[in-house]
């Protein structure tokens, strides 16, 4: 179970985020009123929310869950692969030290995103993408396993993180779309196949029984139903449009 969250407000500059999308460029005043719900969604689920202020030096970082990563036993500091969204770590820093005791951190040349790391119980998939290198996944696995807990790697060859196409839903039932329908460390899941033409809601996130999911995909959101959860629409279409899903916009813990 959860029981708090960080999420960062969206700044201005947001309009000159990261992006590989053709959507165009994100309305401010709507993506500010889409992540007041996304907060009420985390609320609802039962969780405590640190909303920390925009801030206006990094584009990205509303997309708080890149710069770090929550574990039961620690926080790491990422080593983003973007070099513009390097610093955003040392910005989240302070609020972290405040939650968590034992604060580790990934180091250069090592690269690792947060959207690339999966946590199933106490083991953690990591994907190796552009945006995180097999350094940074190596001496991720060695923090976790100083902490008594794992990790394993997984290549990706098809989207920006590993994210982006799988969602745990706990329970053994996993979200999944296009390469991790085959792959082979994940058959022994109740695997919940995503439909190509709604690929974005792979990228669902499991909160204390509830699954919120982005809005706009009936097909995702009647295939979370049918396994038994109940499902949150949250509107996050601004989001979108800067390669974001809802698991990015914060840090559950």
């Amino acid at each position: 179970m959860f029981t708090r969250a960080i999420v960062r407000t969206p700044c201005r500059a947001m309009v000159n985020g990261l992006s590989s999308a053709s959507l165009g460029t994100p309305d401010y005043q709507k993506a500010l009123i889409q992540h007041a719900d996304y907060i009420d969604a985390l609320r609802e689920c039962g969780l405590q929310v640190t909303v920390l202020p925009a801030d206006e030096q990094f584009p990205d970082s509303t997309f708080v869950e890149d710069a770090a990563l929550m574990t039961p036993r620690c926080a790491i500091l990422t080593r983003p692969g973007a070099p513009s969204r390097r610093l955003e770590t040392q910005s989240i820093l302070v609020t972290i030290r405040e939650l968590y005791e034992k604060v580790e951190m990934i180091k250069a040349p090592g690269t690792l995103e947060g959207g690339d790391v999966m946590m199933v119980a106490e083991h953690f998939f990591i994907g190796l993408s552009e945006r995180t290198n097999p350094t940074g996944a190596e001496q991720l696995i060695g923090i976790l396993e100083k902490y008594g807990m794992s990790g394993s790697v997984v290549s990706l060859t098809e989207v920006l993180h590993l994210k982006t196409g799988l969602g745990y839903l706990e329970n053994n039932y996993l979200l999944a779309c296009g390469e991790f329908l085959n792959k082979p460390e994940f058959q022994h899941y109740n695997l919940l196949q995503v439909d190509a033409d709604e690929a974005y809601a792979a990228n669902s996130v499991w909160i204390n029984g509830t699954v919120l999911t982005p809005c706009g995909f009936p097909k995702t959101k009647m295939l979370i139903e049918s396994a038994g959860y109940k499902a949150r629409e949250v509107d996050v279409s601004e989001f979108q449009k800067l390669d974001g899903g809802l698991s990015c916009l914060s840090l559950r813990f």
